[in-house]
């Protein structure tokens, strides 16, 4: 008898799972999931925010022609996914919206490096917190020094934790501001970066929306930050 009742309740929550998943499923994904090519990185955005082409954001950022050979190599080792979300005008140039004070909606860019035997002796908890943007003093008085037209002005640290999530994953999440331009609007923008297992591979997401956009959206953006997890990979 008492194996008979376990036995109808697990048929019971087994179509009740699954009437509830296809009630879900009528309404349409609530959000996108992403995984680098390997599957150790991931997070989920809102499905409806359209993924945008990411190479003019490695571009910027390297400094790189995209013809060169560096270039090509960088694309066919580094693996990078960016989502806008301003549904209506998708645009990657809202990944850091320089006079266009309109782009009040968030933009999520993420990539995962891979790290040569030279490089991961100098990867330290600094070295994450600037992966993207300069963070750290001293990295902002070296982009002040060597680039005074630097866009980005007035930074403001809002938080910095170093994270520890387990199996040997460690990073760090910092949320700062910045004003984009000498007449531009503030922005937040919320960086997690992690170093896998055994440092070979740096995973990174970037968060950003105007300061008040940060503000009235701040559960759903958290939401995004904190499903990025970096897991150990198996076997």
């Amino acid at each position: 008898m008492k194996r008979s009742r376990v036995g109808s309740a697990v048929t019971a929550a087994l179509a009740a799972a699954t009437l509830a998943a296809g009630l879900a499923g009528c309404g349409g994904a609530q959000f996108t999931y992403v995984r680098d090519n390997e599957g150790e990185t991931y997070f989920k955005v809102p499905a409806s925010w359209p993924k945008v082409d990411h190479a003019p954001i490695q571009q910027m950022l390297t400094g790189e022609d995209p013809e060169s050979e560096t270039a090509k190599l960088r694309a066919q080792l580094v693996w990078s996914a960016a989502f806008d979300g301003d549904a209506k005008k998708p645009n990657v140039d809202h990944f850091i919206p320089l006079g266009d004070a309109s782009a009040d909606q968030p933009f999520v860019f993420s990539t995962v490096q891979p790290l040569s035997e030279e490089t991961r002796d100098t990867v330290s908890l600094n070295v994450l917190r600037n992966a993207i943007l300069p963070v750290t003093k001293s990295y902002r008085d070296q982009i002040a020094e060597q680039s005074p037209d630097y866009p980005l002005r007035n930074f403001e640290l809002l938080a910095d934790d170093v994270l520890q999530p387990g199996d040997g994953v460690r990073g760090v999440h910092v949320r700062f501001n910045y004003q984009l331009g000498a007449t531009g609007g503030t922005h937040t923008f919320d960086l997690t970066a992690y170093l896998n297992e055994d440092d070979t591979k740096m995973s990174i997401l970037l968060v950003r929306c105007s300061a008040t956009c940060y503000r009235q959206r701040a559960s759903e953006l958290d939401g995004v930050t904190q499903s990025f997890k970096v897991r150990k990979m198996l076997g």
